[in-house]
Parts: C-alpha cells; structure tokens; sequence
C-alpha cells in the first residue's frame, strides 16, 4: 500500500529498529522497515518523506560491513543516521570514523554546542542512551558538530543545507529522555509531516484497496477468533459484504470451550458467514508423537491450509484468503530485514502460500498488535473483545510442551481457564498484555492426603508489553500467585507443582516454544 506521507527506515541490523518504526507511527505519521539494500527504484516509487538508517551491530570500516546507496544522499530526501546510520554518513561524506578509546553503552549526558532544528527543545545535560563502540573523530566537510558528550566529541552533527543529520545516540529508546521529540523534529519539523496516520485513515485506505483487488471474487477469510484475525474478518466484511466467507477451523489445540464462544459472539453480534469446521483429530494425529516446536508450527501451518483448500473447493468463484498476520511477526520469521535473525517461524508467515490455491490478503502486515486494537475499537468491535491478550496461531501446541495428547490439552485447558479466569476475578487481566499456563514435559514428586504423587508441572507467564517486540514480567502479588497454585493444585487431575515465570524478552520470547 502507498502512503502520502511516509518515513523509510533503513535497517542496518539494529536491535532497536521497530522501536524507529513504533515511536514514529506514534505521533500519527506512518513508517516502515526496508533492508538496507532496498533499491533506489523502489525508494523513489515509495516516495518516503525522510530516510531514518538504523544502528548496527558492525564497524563501518569492516570490509564486510553493510553500506549504504550513494544515491540516497541524491534524493533531495530529508535524510537522518542513527549510531551506525551516523558512521555511514560520515564515511561517505569524507569524515573519520574509529574505535572508541572508551566505548559508551548505557546512559550518558548530552551537551548542546550549536543550534540545531534536530535537537530544538532538547534540554542540555540530559540523558541519552548510548550503544557504540566506534565513534566519529572528524567531521565531514559541510556539516556542523551540535552536540557532544565526554566521550563522544560529534555526537550530533547536522547539515541544513543538504537536510541531513545524524546522532550517535538511540532516540528510539525510552531512556533518552528527549528522544521522542527529536524524532517529532525530524518527521514534522525538518520531513514536514503531517499527523494524519489515524485508525481512520487506514480503513479507508484498506477499504478501497480490497475493493480493488478482490472485484466480485469470493474470500475466504481464517477466523481464529484472536484480536487479528476478527478485526481483519470485520474489516473485509466492511468493504466487500457477503463476499467473504469466513472459516473457523477447531484444531483441538483451543482453550477451554473457546470455539464454541467465538462461534456463538459473531453469530449473535456480526452479520458475517461463520462455517465452523471441527479438524481436531487430524491436527492431533498428525502431531502425535512430534516434539520439535518447530515442527509442531509447520505441521499446524500446513494442515491449516489443507483445511482452508478444502473448504474453498465448496465455492468456485474465491480466490483470495484473509490473514491476521502482524508486522512483528513478519519481522520475526523473515531474516530480510537488514541483518535481522529468524527467532522463530510463525504459522502464518513464509512458505506456505506457495502451496496454496489461494492469492494472500494480510491487511495488517504493516501494522502493530495495539494499531489493530485501534481499528477495531473504531469498526466498533465490542470492547472486551478487542482487549484480548494475545493467542498464538498454533493454540496449545506450543504451550504443552514435548508430546500433545488429548490428556496434556485437557490438563492445560482446565489451569490455564482457572488462571485466567483469576485474572478477571481480581481486575488484572487488562493490566497485562498476555497471560497463560504452560504444560512442562517433567514429572516431580509431590504429596496429596497421606499418599505421594508424580505428576505435572504447570508454568505460569504473564507479560506486560505495547507491541510484543519486548516485554517484561509482570509483579504478581504473592497472595495472588499462591491462589492460583492452590485452586490449580486442588482442581486440576494430574497438577501437583505450579512456577512462575519470571523471564523478560529478551532475552526469552514470550511463549514457550
């Protein structure tokens, strides 16, 4: 889709890439993440108002490190270096980049030494957060040094005739205390960006662009249930009516008596075509005896499309299949994105469209969790509904770890509906972004009455997070955790021991596997 006014981030590999991307879509202008060898054709047929080049993780002066385009600096585009972005620039405009003598990581104190539309309204002293161990020792001709810090000498430089700069430190990062306004400085003040990226915005934009790919074409859309998948089913409906045919498929991998509710919530709230298909033992056959998570996603993944291809047969004239799949995932499965690594394939993303009979529509491939939450508050989604925690593609599958049988499900169906259920009991469950349990593959000893028993150890997780990118544990009360163990322990068959997971990402990821 293309944007009137957008910001291009390139990325160099920086951890702190989609943070670029987050702070900018939060001051209503949109932004997206390209590899750093995204074509100058494609930049041009983008049309971004600015250019961000994003940190990195190696040394402009290594001979395998990655460059920056020429070109780029040709554009007449606002252009802006952070970290390694800045070393970039350098280099290529003749100045001097070398080891640092004291490497900085952590905070650090800037200090202002020249006006700077860039770093207007930056206080001096405060705190930025520094990640670097090159530095630049000499100033390209034709830029102006505007800030400095002990060990940094030009640690902002900025040229306002050519409209670019660069900073050493991360903006991006919640620690550096002024680093959303200078962000603001260059999308608004320097890009000349308007704050029109609203929720509104996007459905109209998303509307008519379905509307012209579809035409009278049927789509099949796959309702999960989740957040994404039912904003998305709601969104299509919007635009193309009784076109779109939505399947909820049951692969016994749900959470307690969870088909059957989203079955009943659009059947009595929406006017959309809800089949429910009931596939739960072919999932489990084919995952009978499988360990491996990765293997659990691709089967899951593959028998999904089966079903989907199946069902489609019944209507002749569809062509496309709607998908929730979300930016972080895409960011997550596919290692395009500047030197980025593939943590983890998720069900939904690379590969398996290939064997499918269906064209693709993802309408929120661009977008964060809380963008789409955005959308469906505005489509008028019931508000509950819309503050789900996140389900992953896979279900349980990936929350019963080692071998899934029906017993381990029904074990982990029954501790994770009381611990959920806990949640909303003590007003908690919107304080956090996700929460569940998950089934170990141990046995430990325990004692119930006068007998011993060896039996199951359920974990449980609860994270707080904006966008899923990081997240961080969330401070139970301790009355609260030993309720849980104890309704878990004494309802549950086959539980006698319950932890908690007190594990932030990074470095764990949220789930399991």
């Amino acid at each position: 889709m293309l944007h009137q006014q957008n910001i291009l981030i390139l990325d160099f590999g920086s951890q702190y890439t989609q943070l670029i991307a987050r702070r900018i879509r939060e001051s209503r202008v949109y932004s997206e993440i390209h590899a750093n060898d995204f074509s100058i054709d494609k930049i041009r047929a983008l049309r971004p108002s600015g250019i961000i080049l994003s940190g990195g993780p190696m040394s402009v002066y290594e001979d395998d490190s990655p460059k920056v385009n020429p070109e780029i600096f040709n554009l007449s585009i606002p252009v802006l270096g952070i970290c390694y972005g800045l070393q970039l620039i350098t280099t290529h405009f003749g100045g001097k980049v070398e080891p640092a003598k004291n490497r900085e990581y952590g905070k650090a104190n800037i200090e202002l030494v020249g006006s700077d539309i860039l770093l207007m309204g930056v206080s001096d002293g405060s705190i930025i957060w520094m990640s670097h161990g090159d530095y630049v020792t000499e100033m390209p001709a034709g830029f102006e040094v505007t800030a400095k810090t002990e060990d940094s000498p030009l640690c902002a430089v900025s040229d306002n005739k050519r409209k670019i700069f660069g900073v050493q430190f991360h903006p991006e990062v919640a620690h550096t205390q002024f680093g959303k306004r200078i962000l603001d400085n260059f999308v608004f003040e320097i890009c000349g960006c308007k704050a029109d990226w609203t929720p509104q915005h996007f459905i109209t934009e998303e509307i008519e662009e379905v509307r012209k790919t579809v035409g009278n074409k049927k789509v099949i859309c796959a309702l999960s249930g989740g957040v994404d998948s039912s904003v998305a089913a709601i969104l299509i409906h919007k635009a193309i009516g009784k076109q779109i045919v939505c399947i909820h498929v049951d692969h016994g991998l749900m959470r307690k008596n969870e088909s059957d509710t989203i079955i009943k919530m659009f059947n009595d709230n929406y006017d959309l075509n809800v089949i429910h298909v009931d596939a739960s033992e072919l999932f489990l056959t084919r995952l009978a005896g499988v360990i491996d998570p990765e293997k659990k996603r691709k089967i899951i993944g593959n028998s999904f499309i089966d079903v989907f291809e199946k069902e489609a047969e019944k209507f002749f004239d569809a062509e496309f299949l709607v998908q929730g799949t979300l930016y972080p995932d895409v960011i997550e499965s596919v290692s395009v994105k500047g030197q980025s690594v593939t943590i983890k394939t998720h069900h939904n993303v690379g590969g398996l469209p290939e064997r499918m009979n269906l064209k693709l529509i993802e309408p929120f491939r661009e977008l964060f969790k809380d963008e789409v939450r955005a959308i469906g508050f505005e489509l008028g989604l019931q508000e509950m509904f819309i503050k789900r925690h996140p389900f992953p593609g896979p279900g349980l599958a990936v929350r019963v770890l080692g071998e899934i049988t029906k017993e381990r499900l029904d074990i982990l169906r029954e501790a994770d509906d009381i611990f959920i259920s806990a949640l909303h009991e003590f007003n908690l469950y919107d304080k956090i972004w996700q929460a569940f349990a998950v089934l170990l593959p141990v046995q430990t000893v325990g004692v119930m009455g006068d007998s011993r028993t060896y039996e199951n150890v359920v974990a449980l997780r609860a994270v707080t997070s904006t966008d899923g990118m990081t997240a961080d544990w969330y401070r139970f009360d301790c009355e609260f955790l030993e309720d849980v163990s104890n309704k878990i322990i004494r309802c549950v068959r086959g539980v006698n021991r319950v932890v908690y997971d007190i594990s932030s990402k990074p470095p764990a990821t949220i789930e399991w596997e």
